[in-house]
């Protein structure tokens, strides 16, 4: 008995062990990179932060479904991934978007971390995306509140799925597919959103 207890604790010792390097492995920042879209002149400027996935891109295509969805409205759009995002600059943005992963149920940490260290969002706009395998619905709520702690107007907030079904009526079709197409909806949602904002303001 003595000698299967000793060979359980060492199985949920290694498994312990496993989780926690692959935790901090997928936890960790990502490469520097920064692109653009949409008219470089424009006033209306968008700044879309995420910081990538070691395992899937699922992230980038959702942050580009958004961004072009206002690239095409007139916007100048700028992608970067946290590492490059840290880098100070000078533009001034009327509209942040943030993407975050979900790992063991939270939001990561290079996300929320650049959230709270790295960027000042009090009074600004801001559109949130949580990403993760199935549910993310507590991963959602806390980066929803890390926004609002921050500052940050909330405009908008949608989690898209790489496993579980982002359209329960779309089975039969590729998931991913699906999520990028809610995503470029989402991008249209904010579009009317802030020209609603602009109208109040002009009236």
């Amino acid at each position: 008995m003595k000698k299967v207890l000793i060979k359980m604790l060492i199985g949920l010792l290694t498994i312990l062990a496993i989780w926690t390097i692959l935790t901090f492995w997928a936890e960790a920042e990502g490469e520097s990179k920064t692109w653009e879209a949409g008219n470089s002149l424009s006033h209306k400027k968008v700044l879309i932060v995420y910081d990538p996935d070691p395992f899937y891109n699922l992230d980038q295509q959702v942050c580009e479904a958004v961004g072009n969805v206002l690239a095409k409205n007139g916007w100048h759009v700028t992608y970067q991934t946290v590492k490059a995002a840290k880098k100070r600059s000078n533009t001034k943005f009327s509209l942040y978007v943030f993407c975050a992963n979900t790992y063991n149920w939270s939001p990561d940490w290079s996300i929320t971390s650049f959230i709270k260290k790295d960027i000042v969002i009090k009074g600004k706009n801001v559109a949130a995306l949580t990403l993760g395998g199935g549910s993310t619905r507590r991963a959602q709520r806390l980066f929803e509140n890390e926004i609002i702690e921050r500052g940050g107007v909330l405009l908008g907030s949608r989690a898209y799925w790489l496993w579980r079904p982002n359209d329960d009526s779309r089975l039969k079709e590729f998931n991913v597919k699906i999520a990028v197409e809610i995503a470029e909806k989402f991008g249209k949602e904010i579009v009317v959103s802030i020209k609603s904002d602009s109208d109040e303001i002009r009236k």
